[in-house]
């Protein structure tokens, strides 16, 4: 693992850079949130009105792109995207699939001609296969992934529910810093950062059982990583998180 601050070189921000990065997770994020809430509702033509709306979306944003290079990043980076959040959720809520979100990323992807879908498919390896790669979008998307999660489990109200969110929540911070052995541990601390950062921040004070679970949830990952790496990490996302502490309290003096 590499700690130094030597700047990221992104091969691809020419292409998009970090304000579209960052569109790309956002808009990623609404499409999922629209698409799973009623991905298992019982009318047809009500999730068939969802999908057309959401692929509408994504295409118009994709076409914002000046070039057909652009667009093309743009569908890799939404797809990405999509793929990842689908993953996630059926990780932590135990599901086989979600038919519906499978549905919308193979209308978008059919839409291609076969040289396109080539350019496509050139991007989405890249993405995945390159840590550097649209770095900012990987960073936003990751965010709000792990956010979501450990929303949900602090919003449960038993130990046992709790429990099955905050397994596959640890699983893939730890998996981030797994696959992106250069830049992975930067995800994770931005992630525990922000979590640091909602506890603070809570206009409700959180319960006990939500401070416990997340207690629970860094005391795993310091147990699974080596013990120089978690304190790295650890003193990144602490340092975020007083940084932002700090800057609240001066913006509330003034």
């Amino acid at each position: 693992m590499s700690t130094t601050s030597s700047p990221i070189v992104d091969q691809l921000s020419t292409l998009a850079n970090a304000a579209t990065q960052c569109e790309a997770a956002q808009l990623a994020q609404d499409i999922f949130a629209e698409v799973f809430r009623n991905a298992f509702t019982p009318d047809p033509t009500l999730l068939g009105k969802v999908l057309t709306q959401a692929e509408t979306r994504c295409i118009e944003w994709c076409q914002a792109g000046d070039s057909s290079e652009e667009q093309l990043l743009r569908l890799a980076m939404l797809v990405t995207g999509l793929d990842h959040w689908g993953l996630a959720y059926t990780q932590a809520f135990s599901l086989t699939a979600i038919p519906a979100l499978s549905a919308l990323i193979s209308s978008l992807r059919g839409r291609l001609n076969s040289q396109s879908d080539e350019s496509f498919q050139l991007f989405f390896s890249v993405i995945e296969q390159i840590e550097s790669n649209v770095i900012d979008f990987k960073v936003e998307l990751r965010r709000s992934i792990h956010l979501a999660l450990w929303h949900a489990m602090t919003a449960c109200e038993t130990d046992e529910d709790a429990e099955s969110i905050l397994k596959p929540l640890g699983g893939m911070l730890l998996g981030v810093n797994q696959q992106m052995p250069e830049y992975g541990w930067r995800l994770v601390a931005d992630a525990l950062a922000h979590i640091q950062i909602k506890l603070l921040s809570e206009t409700e004070a959180p319960s006990d059982l939500a401070r416990q679970n997340t207690q629970k949830l860094f005391e795993a990952l310091q147990q699974a990583m080596p013990r120089e790496q978690y304190q790295t990490i650890l003193r990144h996302s602490s340092q975020a998180a007083l940084a932002w502490q700090q800057a609240r309290r001066s913006t509330t003096t003034h």
